[in-house]
């Protein structure tokens, strides 16, 4: 009996240690990003790490968010959620997920979810240059990049003609399309979680759950389309463990590999950085032995990227075009050098101290195929100097995978310790606290 209260002794010493440990390299990296406004370096925004300005705002409507972080984390300290089904756990994950976006983006008012949508630099400006032809939008879209939004420049064509056919069936009232959007961004949370499952069990995804759900990043869930992204390439990487599940074989298992390319290749019409995920699918087959079931992924992939091709739209090109609109517009203004450390900074602030904890325990988890292909995403984007200011959305569709072995093991095969509620708290208390003061473009 004297075991088990060592045993949690423990484990709470080290959940304090990893919170610590993330506050001191998150306040470092706050004190970077300070002095390199201090010293005027060229990085286009003076409210470091982040884009933006800094203004307190406090209201009736901030309340929300805090008690919807309080409902979470009481009904996991009762183990409430322990009990039911897997079906109700996916279904609480998503509505707090949503809750928890919607809430934090509500600090702002209505215009948390409405003022991406009216900014001139963002994609819904680009919609009228449709019109009634989105065929010849598409053939001329590389052609007319220099005409487009700062959003659309650096994106493929998918945003846009997404915004555009919501706009042909009547969906045109701005809040109202703020919250399917963000609706559809959170569809994110039981996606991930089933992937969770399938490769580490279901009681790791359930203590996953808040630290899914209350993620300091979801601050940008509601305002950015790159929420899209990230649904549609955890769908991917859901089918794409269906299709390697053990007694999955034939026709099923290449269908179920088929479709997961397909969703990376669709995800990769709205994202020119949303392949970097089927570098999971990659690692997730290898790892289960199926490497064959790549040809299959990688065939889905180029599905769309040659539908579009066909239709006018080379992908290839428009990814050369984005890169020379931002190596003109963006690069001379944003030194690279101390943009890369502060997006480091971004990375902490944003994922929280799970980030941390999932950092150290990699290596005991089978979760790791999701750290390889989102870390390697960041680490690439960082390398090759991309990285100078709004990774806090674009990097969006990776936040959620950098977390996962934040419930993994102290060594393999060990024991899987209890949810983190000071890690899931003190995230939670940072995304309210930025939330409360940043006043981002989007």
């Amino acid at each position: 009996m004297s075991e088990l209260p060592t045993e949690r002794t423990r484990t709470a010493h080290r959940e304090r240690r990893d919170a610590l440990s993330w506050l001191l390299l998150a306040l470092g990296g706050l004190v970077v990003a300070a002095l390199a406004v201090q010293l005027d370096a060229r990085l286009g925004t003076a409210s470091a790490p982040f884009l933006g300005r800094y203004k307190i705002r406090v209201g009736p409507a901030t309340v929300l968010a805090p008690a919807v972080a309080v409902a979470v984390l009481w009904l996991t300290s009762q183990g409430r959620l322990a009990t039911r089904s897997w079906k109700h756990i996916q279904l609480f994950g998503y509505v707090a997920g949503l809750a928890w976006a919607i809430t934090l983006a509500l600090v702002d008012g209505w215009s948390g979810l409405t003022k991406t949508l009216g900014s001139p630099e963002e994609y819904l400006g680009d919609v009228s240059r449709v019109g009634d032809d989105p065929l010849g939008y598409i053939r001329h879209f590389t052609a007319d990049a220099a005409y487009h939004s700062v959003a659309s420049r650096g994106h493929p064509p998918g945003p846009v003609l997404f915004l555009w056919a919501l706009e042909r069936i009547g969906v045109d009232n701005h809040i109202f399309l703020g919250f399917l959007i963000t609706a559809v961004s959170a569809l994110t949370v039981p996606l991930v979680l089933s992937a969770v499952r399938d490769s580490v069990g279901e009681e790791a995804a359930r203590r996953y759950l808040p630290v899914l759900t209350l993620a300091p990043y979801a601050i940008w869930v509601a305002v950015s389309l790159d929420g899209l992204v990230a649904a549609l390439g955890a769908a991917a990487i859901v089918a794409g463990l269906r299709a390697s599940r053990r007694r999955v074989r034939g026709r099923p298992a290449m269908g179920w590999a088929l479709l997961a390319g397909l969703l990376i290749g669709l995800a990769a019409l709205f994202s020119y950085s949303a392949p970097w995920l089927g570098l999971s699918l990659v690692c997730v087959y290898f790892a289960r032995r199926r490497a064959f079931l790549n040809v299959a992924s990688g065939v889905g992939a180029l599905l769309p990227i040659l539908g579009a091709q066909v239709l006018g739209f080379a992908w290839t090109e428009g990814l050369v075009a984005a890169e020379t609109d931002y190596a003109s517009r963006v690069a001379p203004y944003r030194s690279v050098l101390w943009w890369s450390a502060i997006s480091v900074v971004v990375l902490l602030l944003a994922t929280g101290p799970a980030l941390y904890a999932s950092a150290r325990k990699v290596r005991n988890t089978a979760a790791w195929p999701f750290l390889v292909g989102a870390g390697a995403a960041v680490v690439f984007s960082i390398a090759a100097g991309l990285a100078r200011g709004g990774v806090e959305h674009a990097w969006l569709p990776f936040f959620p995978w950098l977390t996962v072995a934040a419930v993994a093991a102290e060594k393999p095969a060990g024991e899987l310790p209890p949810t983190p509620p000071l890690l899931v708290g003190v995230g939670a208390v940072l995304a309210i606290l930025v939330e409360a003061t940043l006043v981002t473009p989007w």
